[in-house]
């Protein structure tokens, strides 16, 4: 770079600062997402961690233990996870910063060489001839204006380069503050990091204790459980017999309204009309026998809103641990025990609203095997939500997203409050954590 003009030296230092700038605000904009990322996930211990506090005496709640102790793991690992990626991108910070100080030092130095050359050449002329000498012995006017503009010229850039070195200066002072401030930064993101683990091992060291004493009580929690699947599985089947009434009613109430607006036509189209009622009464019959709903202007609108909100749906409680999984499997703890789930089991503290996932219209609102079950219709797609104690929506209520429909019920074999949440498209059962926001 040495051989290079002073100007072209100066527009490669330029370019240089410009890319520099552009990496750090990069990092800056994935270092502020991994904030927002750690915060929620820091929420989610605190929550998790609370949930384990309230139940620690809770004999019944054993296997809600063992499972929120996943959660809890799962979200320090996740955490852990996130503070290395913080830890990655400062260190990329860092060195991006010590580019940028590197360039200002170079650019620096090429200003400081260039203004002591134009000092030394001014000092070395100054004996020459002094200003005002050197104006006056102009020619003509016009010489002389070009001389005072030569000098006023000159001064002005001699202020300039000035006012840009001390500028510079400025700058890498900043710079190497900013660098120490990162270094602290990163020191104390690593402690957090060293804590998080410390405390990851002794929840697994929890979780492993608590496994082996489930052992022990191995036959009584299969009973427990076994008892628990044959009641969900009359719950089960209560709501899709309620899911295809939903079905079969909004069919009815569609081919009754495009009945009786054939039937308002004139009596020319008499014919035409009776011919279309029969054709839609076909039609919704042969839908009612697949089990789908036929859809409105306004549902099919709704619907498709719904559909493209999936996987930013707002979960049906605020704050809660996820303590059974959708899908058929064995059983974690107790893998002689088979589970059937058609949905997820989200548990929670006493009192917690339940709230919509999604505008809609209530469909139902149910008493099973002493549960509330309230279903919402999204279009094709109903959200059920079950276990709840108490219910403050009723059939045919409009709701909103977030919108609170009652409050969790407590479990009567685990003494703890859960919410069972299912979602639906038509007679199918989907799963939830594919249509959730990711927590």
């Amino acid at each position: 770079m040495d051989n290079y003009p002073f100007a072209m030296k100066k527009a490669i230092i330029f370019v240089l600062i410009l890319a520099g700038c552009s990496v750090f605000y990069a990092h800056g904009q994935s270092s502020s997402q991994l904030k927002k990322d750690k915060q929620k996930i820091e929420k989610e211990i605190a929550n998790t961690q609370n949930l384990l506090k309230k139940n620690e005496k809770n004999q019944k709640a054993s296997l809600q233990q063992i499972a929120v102790l996943r959660e809890q793991i799962s979200n320090r690992e996740k955490l852990i996870t996130n503070l290395n990626g913080e830890i990655m991108v400062m260190e990329e910070t860092q060195e991006n910063n010590q580019q940028e100080i590197l360039t200002l030092q170079k650019k620096l130095e090429y200003m400081k060489a260039d203004y002591a050359q134009v000092v030394y050449q001014a000092y070395r002329n100054r004996k020459l001839m002094d200003k005002v000498t050197f104006i006056l012995a102009s020619e003509d006017f016009s010489q002389m204006f070009r001389r005072l503009r030569f000098y006023t010229v000159f001064s002005e850039n001699v202020r300039s380069q000035s006012k840009k070195i001390t500028e510079t200066q400025g700058e890498l002072k900043q710079k190497n503050e900013e660098l120490i401030a990162l270094k602290d930064q990163k020191l104390n993101l690593l402690s957090g990091k060293e804590a998080e683990k410390k405390k990851l091992e002794i929840d697994r060291q929890k979780k492993t204790k608590n496994a082996e004493q489930l052992k022990k009580q191995s036959a009584q929690l299969s009973a427990q459980l076994k008892e628990k699947q044959r009641k969900r599985k009359e719950l089960d089947a209560a709501i899709q017999k309620a899911i295809k009434a939903e079905i079969a009613a909004a069919n009815a109430k569609r081919a009754a309204a495009a009945k009786a607006s054939a039937s308002t036509k004139g009596s020319s189209s008499t014919a035409s009309s009776s011919t279309t009622a029969k054709s839609s009464t076909t039609s919704s019959a042969t839908t009612r026998s697949t089990a789908t709903i036929a859809l409105t202007p306004e549902e099919q609108t709704l619907n498709t809103s719904f559909v493209n909100n999936k996987g930013s749906l707002p979960w049906p409680v605020a704050k809660g641990a996820k303590v059974g999984e959708f899908g058929n499997y064995a059983h974690p703890d107790v893998p002689s025990v088979m589970i059937e789930n058609r949905g997820i089991d989200i548990m929670t503290d006493a009192g917690t609203p339940v709230r919509a996932i999604f505008q809609g219209e209530v469909t139902a609102v149910m008493d099973v095997l002493g549960t509330k079950v309230v279903m919402i219709r999204h279009g094709e797609y109903i959200s059920v939500y079950q276990n709840l104690s108490s219910v403050s929506v009723k059939k045919g209520s409009k709701v909103t997203t977030k919108q609170t429909i009652g409050t969790v019920g407590k479990s009567s074999s685990t003494n703890t409050y859960e919410l069972h949440f299912e979602i639906w498209k038509n007679d199918s059962y989907l799963n939830p954590n594919s249509w959730l926001a990711r927590r």
